[in-house]
């Protein structure tokens, strides 16, 4: 097996250039969620050039690439959809450039997350090349809409496809260490209603902007009450949106609402985390719901969740952070760094809703993702490119 690993090593760096190259496409690309048609018929042409068994569209425009027809199945996934540009004033080159200069690929997903995918190409590549004939099925994975609805895409692929995995690798930058959870999240909404009346006898009315900012101050007090764990740190709350209306600038506000993002840690629930909230705003006339997120994807399916994204950790102990371990130190010959991200993943379904073990391994550093100057190391897409196959190989 020693053999087996320098040759992927070996294959990895002689593909670096081809990585690059096929990254550089797709940063090209500008691929907003629901807006993935060109990004994912590049990839298609990726797998396809690459020597993929077999590549196609699912309804809702995933790419699903396919290696082998085994019992074991084995899923690596990374999203295509990108986060907008922002304020272009912020960037020091083309975010749409593409450009390759100075031992990195530059641009909007590189990091976020089209190098994972790029990456997870030349892994089939290489498994091509070497003949890969275990009694396995790898699925290559590049979804849409998780900007938007993180996991909303293996919810469809696990419920509509029918294609549940025995593991899955999240491609999400990890800046090459290997992570087994994150926090959870979901979306609320605190809605007021109030009675309104003239602004210059407000006494007659009822302003709803009134209690919802009562509301918001007890609801940022919660931070100082909320579960923290050891290795995924503590629940937090914060309100992204304060919206109010009135029948005219010259009356008492009659309707307001917060926005709250939550994010959870372990042990906390969507009811923990709605019953919190209640019980400060019930008082004051507020009525929490957790939000539905419903939209078109490129392929002009609707398809929906409610917004709710569970907390999730693997053991290190488990089998697959072990495996994941194990081909890093056969091919590195030194130990990975086990760890979790911040932000969320597709990882809230895959193993938050269905309880299938994921790991992250992915190049690029997530201080990037979303923000000015994104770039990732071509080293990274190497490395990465090299992982996805020796991970292949050293399962059991």
């Amino acid at each position: 097996m020693e053999d087996i690993y320098k040759k992927i090593n070996e294959l990895a760096e002689k593909y670096r250039d081809y990585t690059a190259q096929n990254l550089s496409k797709l940063i090209k690309i500008k691929s907003l969620s629901m807006q993935e048609k060109e990004v994912q018929y590049e990839l298609k042409r990726q797998m396809e050039e690459a020597g993929f068994d077999e590549v196609r569209f699912d309804g809702l425009g995933n790419v699903i690439g396919r290696i082998g027809n085994g019992k074991k199945i084995l899923a690596i996934d990374g999203h295509m959809d990108t986060v907008d540009l922002g304020n272009l004033e912020n960037w020091d080159f083309d975010p749409l450039g593409g450009e390759i200069k100075e031992g990195y690929v530059h641009g909007r997903g590189s990091v976020d997350q089209e190098g994972g995918p790029a990456a997870f190409v030349t892994a089939g590549k290489i498994l091509k090349e070497l003949g890969f004939d275990k009694d396995m099925t790898i699925y290559f994975v590049g979804s849409v809409m998780e900007e938007d609805c993180d996991g909303l895409c293996w919810k469809y692929i696990i419920e509509e496809e029918k294609i549940k995995p025995d593991f899955v690798i999240s491609t999400e930058p990890t800046n090459l260490g290997i992570y087994r959870g994150h926090r959870g999240r979901m979306e609320m909404r605190v809605v007021f209603h109030g009675i309104s009346c003239h602004g210059s006898a407000p006494e007659r009315g009822d302003n709803a902007i009134y209690r919802a900012s009562r509301a918001a101050l007890e609801i940022e007090k919660l931070n100082t009450r909320l579960k923290d764990d050891d290795f995924l740190g503590k629940g937090t709350v914060t309100i992204s949106e304060f919206k109010s209306g009135s029948p005219s600038l010259c009356a008492v506000a009659d309707y307001a609402h917060l926005h709250l993002d939550r994010r959870l840690t372990w042990g906390e629930t969507k009811e923990t985390a709605v019953a919190e909230v209640e019980e400060i705003v019930s008082d004051l006339g507020g009525k929490v719901e957790v939000l539905y997120y419903e939209e078109q994807a490129w392929t002009g399916l609707k398809y929906g969740m409610e917004k709710y994204y569970p907390t999730w950790k693997i053991p290190v102990e488990h089998e697959i952070v072990q495996t994941g371990k194990k081909a890093y130190e056969q091919l590195f010959k030194n130990a990975p760094r086990i760890d979790k991200w911040t932000f969320s993943t597709n990882g809230v379904t895959i193993n938050g809703l269905y309880g299938i073990p994921t790991i992250g391994f992915g190049p690029g550093n997530e201080v990037l993702a979303h923000a000015p100057n994104e770039k990732v190391p071509i080293d990274h897409l190497v490395v990465a490119s090299a992982f996805y196959a020796g991970f292949a190989y050293t399962m059991e």
